[in-house]
């Protein structure tokens, strides 16, 4: 984790608790039972490093309602759809590479260098992975 803190956005409890559409006590609750993990300042004050809050940001939109946290799903049949953070996206040409991390774990896609620019991507905005698949393969790890 020290690494990842090193490289990543320390965010402020108020600010986590807004991204991840949660109340500041509930938060703190959180921190005080290390579900969430943090970093401490040289004052002693709690930060929350961005990709910590990755494995909560479905929580987020769970919690409101269908037309308000899917804006487009009526629009879109596929329900497979997973909620998550833009961590990387690389341009080159026509096509463009988005990663997104989406409870802790890392979803790639290739996408047209367009739909990013349409879209208006960042890395940090939140996004989710929109799975169309007639198979699903299961590897025993």
């Amino acid at each position: 984790m020290a690494n990842a803190t090193r490289t990543s956005r320390l965010l402020s409890p108020r600010d986590a608790a807004k991204i991840l559409g949660i109340s500041y006590p509930t938060l703190k609750q959180w921190i005080y039972k290390k579900k969430l993990r943090t970093v401490k300042t040289a004052g002693g004050h709690h930060r929350i490093p961005e990709p910590e809050l990755d494995k909560f940001l479905h929580l987020h939109s769970e919690r409101m309602p269908v037309e308000t946290r899917r804006p487009n799903f009526r629009q879109i049949s596929g329900r497979n759809q997973l909620a998550g953070r833009v961590t990387e996206i690389k341009v080159d040409g026509l096509i463009a590479q988005v990663a997104l991390s989406i409870g802790g774990q890392k979803i790639t896609s290739i996408i047209t260098a367009d739909a990013v620019r349409e879209m208006r991507l960042k890395v940090g905005d939140k996004a989710a992975a929109l799975i169309k698949s007639t198979e699903v393969m299961i590897v025993r790890l």
